[in-house]
């Protein structure tokens, strides 16, 4: 379990295709001294599992479902990613509920300065089977990032980003048009799932109903 709070910047050295999967080498100052083998990490939000790690790096390998299904796809050597380890049990919660199981694939529109401020506008494009998720001040991770819905205004949403996160992630090395990854807020997850199970049974009912003759 991730709460979306970046804790790195890394970037990527290499990409060696294994057979049908891809192995990424990922430079960090940080993560690798607390990873051991087998370990989790998410990697702009892709919850992955570490290998051959060394002092200043570590690996990880890409199923062909991960690599043509999120935005790890346009990866290339140099590129920044966040990363983020999971949440220890006595860990402060600082985000929200974050997986590492990507929902979706989004489109980025544009990262552009507020008017008279310094803070930024985040516009992201919005498959779908994640739009139906996302609520106006709810949460949303965008490349492993826990952030706050601000505007919603059909498939296309709106988060402010403070300086912080623009420099502390890797939003700054992205550009328009650039898939980025999605993950929605999982409580609404369960809360469709449950009543979606509601509304089944209670058609159950009513049908049983009137074929007793009530």
């Amino acid at each position: 379990m991730f709460t979306g709070i970046v804790e790195e910047v890394g970037r990527v050295t290499g990409i060696e295709q294994r057979r049908e999967n891809r192995r990424i080498t990922i430079a960090a100052r940080n993560a690798p001294a607390e990873l051991k083998s087998g370990d989790s990490i998410a990697v702009s939000g892709v919850c992955l599992t570490a290998v051959d790690i060394k002092p200043g790096s570590f690996n990880a390998d890409l199923a062909p479902e991960t690599w043509s299904r999120t935005s790890l796809s346009r990866m290339h050597e140099g590129a920044l990613v966040n990363l983020e380890l999971p949440m220890k049990a006595d860990g402060r919660f600082g985000g929200h509920f974050v997986q590492g199981h990507v929902d979706g694939v989004g489109k980025l529109i544009a990262l552009d300065r507020i008017s008279e401020s310094e803070n930024w506008w985040l516009r992201i494009e919005l498959p779908g089977d994640v739009e139906k998720y996302t609520v106006y001040k709810g949460s949303i991770s965008i490349e492993g990032i826990s952030l706050t819905v601000a505007k919603l205004e059909g498939r296309i949403c709106t988060v402010a980003i403070i300086p912080h996160t623009v420099e502390t992630t890797n939003l700054k090395s992205l550009k328009p048009g650039d898939p980025v990854n999605l993950e929605a807020d999982l409580i609404a997850k369960y809360v469709e799932k449950m009543m979606t199970k509601e509304a089944v049974e209670s058609a159950l009912t009513v049908e049983e109903l009137v074929r007793q003759g009530f």
